[in-house]
């Protein structure tokens, strides 16, 4: 299997996955005599397990040393299939054809589960799964983990839409910072082009630039400059989602252990009922809070 490898994953990776378990087990135990129907949609779901590099250690008083290693760890798929109670349908989404190979020699080990594997553009396959969809007396959680900025506005707006989806999305604020050059005239078209894609408008420009007057070798001179940070962009970025999303939680910063952040790790939940909200809230809040203070 060591040609199926597709990720070298740190401690945020680690404490991405364990924040995501712990929802999971705690969305199945709370609902599952409330709902009849239970789904997990994992959308970049990979292969089911991940290979990590763990670092040499050297030894002290307490402690023999460790030598440098390869372990193979679950990753989100197999820890949904594994979240007890299960979920009644398992939905994984991935388009590296190998990669859906794994996945279904994964799910051929647990016959007795309702698990469906989807080749394809997690976007396109998203949106069309999520039209068709029958929602009544269904509850789900989607994850998205994308390898980048795949993720398109309009499918965040499908998984609003659906008013049942407990969303968990890892946003790469390092991607966007990228993009959104710190002088607007170094930005390309498609650089615009991929940015309004990801945010569903193109008014972000007057939203994170503003005008700034430099002093030049003839006089001043008007610039456009980004006047957002990396915490700015990520605070634009949940007010994007709060627009479509009835509640959005304060994203958790990743990596925690060191800087720059790259990544948030956002929760939002569709349904628009109170009580709905109120659990999601309960559960999430507890959650981030212990991730935050990993």
């Amino acid at each position: 299997m060591a040609d199926l490898d597709h990720e070298f994953g740190g401690q945020h990776t680690d404490l991405k996955l364990s924040i995501v378990e712990s929802y999971l087990k705690a969305f199945t135990t709370a609902l599952n005599r409330r709902f009849p129907r239970l789904i997990y949609i994992d959308a970049f779901a990979g292969t089911g397990s991940r290979t990590v590099r763990v670092d040499a250690r050297a030894g002290d008083l307490f402690e023999a040393p460790v030598q440098e290693s390869v372990e193979q760890r679950r990753g989100s798929a197999r820890i949904a299939i594994e979240v007890v109670p299960h979920f009644t349908k398992l939905i994984f989404i991935e388009q590296n054809k190998r990669h859906c190979r794994a996945l279904e020699d994964m799910a051929a080990a647990h016959p007795d589960r309702d698990i469906v594997i989807i080749e394809g553009d997690a976007n396109v396959k998203i949106q069309n799964l999520l039209h068709q969809m029958n929602w009544n007396g269904a509850r789900a959680v989607l994850f998205l983990d994308p390898y980048g900025m795949e993720v398109e506005w309009a499918t965040l707006e499908a998984i609003a839409a659906t008013k049942s989806i407990d969303l968990w999305f890892l946003f790469s604020l390092s991607g966007l910072y990228r993009q959104a050059t710190r002088d607007i005239r170094s930005m390309d078209e498609d650089k615009r082009t991929a940015i309004t894609r990801i945010l569903g408008t193109n008014a972000w420009e007057d939203e994170i630039y503003s005008e700034e007057t430099r002093p030049g070798l003839f006089g001043d001179e008007l610039s456009v400059r980004r006047n957002a940070d990396v915490k700015g962009l990520e605070n634009y970025v949940k007010r994007r989602l709060e627009t479509i999303f009835p509640k959005v939680f304060e994203p958790l910063p990743l990596p925690t252990e060191k800087r720059p952040q790259r990544y948030s790790l956002f929760c939002a939940i569709s349904n628009t009922e109170p009580k709905a909200i109120g659990l999601a809230t309960k559960i999430a809040n507890h959650i981030l809070k212990v991730g935050i203070s990993s």
